[in-house]
């Protein structure tokens, strides 16, 4: 039995064989963070919530302040995320996560090969029903994917500890939105024909939620669609692929009004404009990170961002980032 469960960790990817726990795992939050957070009115033990944007290759901390308002902490550069924009459907592919996830203490990896980690918890409710497959696909430190995000040591050293004082002071999950880009009228319309368009309205249905009354939507499916904000009638669907039951949702004004004006906004980017061909080389990396891989090389990046000198993954395709202009 102990064979095969060292057979396993080995086999899932993101996740290490170590099994000495360090003490990096109980590192405090950094003092440059916590002045932060106090000029912020947020506490350590308040709740937690992550964005992350591929094209922009960035990952948002927001965390509620006194007001019960959620505010944005701190933005991180991803150093590395693998495949293209658009949902992981399939076990292999090499594609970083698009959707909703509630992340508990439980999926927390102190032991990860990558510094620390944490597992989204692909595939949610959603992309189960759907078929998608996979597993071990995280938030982890070092700069290398395949179908992770990779933040840095030193990032993923923050964000784990903002994140495991939040669950330590009673929050049991914290939610992680993952997005292929900020979910501007400009971006939608530049994507206009991308066959993931459908999927990514849907997206944007909890991205506005946010953006507008900045606290965490509440996440549903049905009809193999995420739901947001929607009381059932005998509570929550238990198929996320059968027909949504009778169901009431909440849509403040100042929703409706975000929505109508991005729909006028897309119209308007999209009237007269030359149809852009994206080509997806591999993934991509924050620009900050491509100039030092300019300038200095995979091994003088490597050993900037992971203590242990984890290689940076396909730096030729790094550099050739379609999302990013040159830096």
């Amino acid at each position: 039995m102990a064979i095969l469960c060292a057979a396993s960790v080995l086999l899932s990817g993101c996740v290490s064989s170590v099994l000495d726990v360090d003490t990096k795992a109980n590192q405090p939050i950094p003092a440059k963070l916590m002045s932060q957070m106090n000029a912020r009115q947020m506490k350590p033990s308040d709740p937690v919530l992550i964005r992350i944007f591929k094209r922009e290759s960035e990952l948002e901390v927001w965390k509620r302040n006194r007001s019960g308002r959620y505010a944005l902490l701190k933005t991180y550069p991803t150093c590395r995320w693998s495949g293209k924009l658009g949902p992981k459907k399939a076990a292999g592919d090499r594609q970083t996560p698009e959707g909703f996830y509630q992340i508990s203490a439980s999926m927390l990896n102190p032991a990860s090969q990558y510094y620390l980690s944490f597992n989204l918890g692909f595939p949610n409710r959603l992309e189960s029903a759907l078929g998608y497959t996979g597993d071990a696909l995280m938030v982890h430190g070092g700069c290398s994917s395949s179908g992770c995000y990779a933040m840095t040591d030193e990032g993923v050293a923050e964000i784990y500890a903002v994140v495991r004082e939040a669950l330590r002071g009673g929050q049991t999950a914290f939610q992680v939105q993952a997005f292929p880009f900020r979910m501007t009228p400009k971006n939608m319309a530049e994507y206009r024909n991308d066959p993931n368009m459908p999927f990514w309205k849907n997206l944007k249905e909890g991205y506005d939620i946010f953006e507008v009354a900045k606290r965490q939507p509440k996440v549903s499916a049905c009809e193999g669609r995420y739901v947001f904000d929607a009381e059932f009638e005998g509570g929550e669907p238990a198929d996320p692929l059968a027909a949504c039951p009778p169901m009431t949702t909440m849509q403040s004004p100042a929703l409706i009004a975000k929505r109508d004006a991005d729909m006028r906004a897309i119209e308007m980017a999209t009237a007269g404009a030359t149809l852009t061909t994206h080509a997806y080389t591999d993934g991509g990396m924050h620009p900050s990170f491509r100039a030092i891989l300019k300038r200095s090389g995979a091994k003088a990046l490597a050993k900037r961002t992971s203590r242990t000198k984890v290689p940076i993954s396909r730096p030729a395709a790094a550099l050739a980032d379609p999302h990013q202009a040159e830096n």
